[in-house]
């Protein structure tokens, strides 16, 4: 899905939902920073094989969909945190009877695979 249908006024809402949370990474990033700002190093720890280069592209378009606030502290190392903003929340609840159904085809799932 391509990053312009996030700002696409002729598509259906479901697609514009889905294009702001396309990608391997951005869901997590969302689960994560529910619990409170983070700091990026932070966030790697948290997510193996999310490399630098696409946590920040990832941070940065979720900045520009305002789902997340960068705040940069005046001090010595330089120290950068991100938040959800009341959209990154909102979003967040919204997924949430998403993720239950996620969890329920997943049992299903597991359940089909058991031989009797």
């Amino acid at each position: 899905m391509t990053r312009g249908r996030a700002r696409d006024t002729e598509v259906c809402g479901v697609t514009a939902a889905i294009a702001v949370i396309d990608g391997k990474w951005k869901t997590a990033l969302l689960w994560l920073l529910e619990s409170g700002p983070h700091r990026p190093g932070e966030l790697r720890r948290r997510l193996p094989g999310l490399s630098e280069k696409v946590l920040t592209q990832a941070l940065r378009e979720m900045a520009e969909d305002g789902l997340v606030h960068r705040e940069v502290y005046d001090v010595l190392p330089l120290k950068t945190e991100y938040s959800l903003t009341d959209v990154g929340r909102e979003l967040s609840e919204v997924l949430v009877p998403v993720s239950d159904w996620g969890h329920r085809r997943l049992e299903r799932l597991s359940g089909d695979r058991v031989a009797p």
